[in-house]
Parts: structure tokens; sequence; C-alpha cells
């Protein structure tokens, strides 16, 4: 993208939109727009400023059943009633909605198999096509046409996450090192990988996106789930075919897989995906010196001020030194506006790590 020029006049606040929690977010008088933006950042490398949490536009239609199931359903129309969140995913597996978590677990106690190789009697693959891809594309047209980066997110996971739906998380870790069961699982996770590739055709058929987010959590707090052998033998041909695929469509591949995992980075960007967001218990500031070049992660910082008592001085000198750090040249990253301290991005913050990106970007 052709290097524009900082100018005061871009602080002028021209709208505000919802956060992910609710809260309103500032929109600056861009040079380009939000959607211009991320996408040379996520997909050509080039970014125009650091993103933080208001340049991507979350997408998870209701047609694809696994948002309902989830209770996490972003798209336009009327909105999704609550008391529909919970039920069947795409597999027709059971989920109960908990509204204290504000999310969905799968119903305990009536897994569809114990042993991968009975996956072909248990699976049952959903009639895609027959989905309201029409209606759902009249929905949310004007959803889709705000200005900002629209991402389709697919949740329920794709590989190791969905086995866990299929077969509990006790049955399903056993899979990926049972050798009994290495074959089938890795043909589950062919015809799995399949599935998700032509999704990603209609959806690039009905919907104006720009890339995709697939989660697959691979971790606990402490450590990752499985051996990072069982993950390149088993998960990593499937995960490249998929963000491929993605990339043969013209768009970004994003990313989401919570827990300790910092050690599977390199596979991640093996499969090419194009940035991840790791959880703060990753040392995301070493992955960026050492993975930067080739993913786009989202940084948690060291709270260098208490947005309770920090001056505005303070904020801005602090939005600088994180420009500082990780602007470095071939190497953008975000602003894990998610993970970071509660509050971190505060007005003075947020306006001097645009300041700062800004004029450092349209110099390099």
């Amino acid at each position: 993208m052709k290097k524009i020029p900082f100018n005061t006049d871009e602080l002028k606040v021209v709208s505000e939109v919802p956060g992910f929690t609710g809260e309103m977010l500032p929109i600056y008088n861009f040079p380009v727009s939000m959607r211009e933006s991320a996408v040379s950042t996520f997909r050509d490398k080039d970014p125009v400023w650091i993103l933080t949490d208001i340049e991507m536009n979350t997408f998870t239609p209701s047609v694809i059943p696994d948002n309902g199931a989830r209770g996490f359903v972003f798209e336009g129309g009327e909105p999704y009633p609550r008391e529909k969140f919970g039920g069947e995913d795409m597999f027709g597996i059971k989920w109960k909605y908990i509204d204290v978590a504000g999310g969905s677990m799968v119903e305990p106690g009536s897994p569809l198999f114990s042993d991968a190789n009975e996956w072909k009697e248990k699976v049952v693959f959903p009639d895609i096509d027959s989905w309201d891809w029409e209606g759902s594309a009249a929905k949310n047209k004007e959803y889709l046409s705000n200005g900002r980066c629209n991402m389709l997110t697919f949740l329920n996971g794709c590989w190791f996450e969905r086995l866990i739906s299929f077969m509990d998380f006790e049955d399903a870790a056993v899979a990926m090192i049972d050798e009994e069961q290495t074959d089938a699982v890795k043909e589950l996770m062919h015809e799995l990988t399949s599935l998700y590739i032509r999704l990603v055709d209609k959806c690039v058929e009905y919907y104006d996106l720009d890339g995709f987010q697939i989660h697959d959590d691979w971790g606990s707090q402490m450590a990752p789930f499985f051996s990072d052998e069982a993950a390149r033998e088993i998960i990593l041909p499937e995960m490249k075919r998929f963000v491929d695929h993605v990339h043969s469509k013209g768009m970004f591949c994003d990313l989401h897989s919570c827990g300790h995992i910092e050690d599977r980075c390199d596979i991640f960007v093996e499969a090419g995906f194009d940035s991840w967001t790791p959880m703060p218990m990753n040392n995301t500031q070493e992955l960026y010196e050492k993975y930067g070049d080739r993913i786009v992660i989202g940084i948690v910082a060291d709270n260098p001020f208490d947005p309770e008592t920090a001056t505005e001085e303070e904020q801005r000198a602090a939005a600088r030194e994180f420009v500082e750090k990780y602007t470095k040249p071939g190497k953008p990253c975000m602003y894990s506006a998610f993970y970071n301290r509660p509050g971190m991005l505060t007005k003075a913050f947020r306006e001097e790590l645009y300041i700062a990106s800004r004029e450092r970007y349209s110099k390099e």
C-alpha cells in the first residue's frame, strides 16, 4: 500500500462502534478504511497502523448451526433469541448454554463413540447445501457493509476440538496417541477439513468477506494437550490444506487456539496461518521476536501503567514504548485488546498508539 503521511486531522472521532464486551469504541478519521488497514496487515504484512479492537467485524451467522449451539451469533437482522442458545450443532451433537459462563458445553454422558475406529459408522456429516444461504446473505448484506474487516469465525473446531465434541476429552486425548486409532483419526480429520473447505466456498459465494478465523484449542493453562509429534503427524497436514484453500480465495486466515501452547507456534507458522492471538500465559513478546516476520502475533503488554492512577503523559509514553518495541520492519503485530489488562486502552493510550504507529509505518 502507498505510504500516507500522518495528519492530525485523522484524530477526529467520526463515529463509535460497540466493542466485543459492549463498550463504545471511537472511530477516527482514518486515511484508509479499517477494512483496508486490516487486510493490508494480515494478508500483505504491510500495516497502516497497529490494529486494536475496532477494525474487525466478527461474523458468526446463525445459518451455521454451531453458532447458535454455542450461543455465539453475531450477524445482521433481528437479534438471535437468547432462548435458542444451545441445542444441536451441525453434527447433531447437543450443547447446553451456561448463562453464568456466557457460553456452551457439550451435554455430558453421551459421546458418539469412544474409539476413533468407529467414526464412519457414527458420524453423520451435515448437508450444508440445504441451509438457507440466500436468506442469510440477504439478512447480512448491511451488517457486512460498515467499512470494517469482515472475518467469519468457525466455532467448535475443525480438528482436536471437534474430536473432543465427538468423544469427550479423555478419549479424544487417548486417540491422539493410540497407534491403533491413528489412521482412523487421520481419516476423520481429512474429512472434517474437506467439509470446512466446502464451507469456505459457500461463505465466499454468499458473503462479502476478507478472511476466516478457525477455532481449535490445543492446551491447558499449563501445557499443550498432546505432543508436537502427534500435532505434526495428525493435524498439521490438514491445517495446511485448509489455510492454503483460504489463501487461494485471496483471503487471510486467523487461528484462535487457547492454552499455554507457545511451543506449537512453529506448527501454526508452517500451516501458513496469517495471525494468532495467544492467551496471556504465553510469552507473546518472545513469540513476536521469533516468529513475527511470518505470522502476526497479538501482543500482551507488560502492564506499564495503572489505568486508574497513571497521568496522561505516562499513558502516552507507554503507547510510544509499545510502538517502539513492536513495529520492527517486516514484523507487524496486533495490540491484544481482549487479553491485555482491562482498562489499558484509555483514550490517551489508544490515541497515542495510533499516532505513533501511523508515524512509524508511514515512513517505513
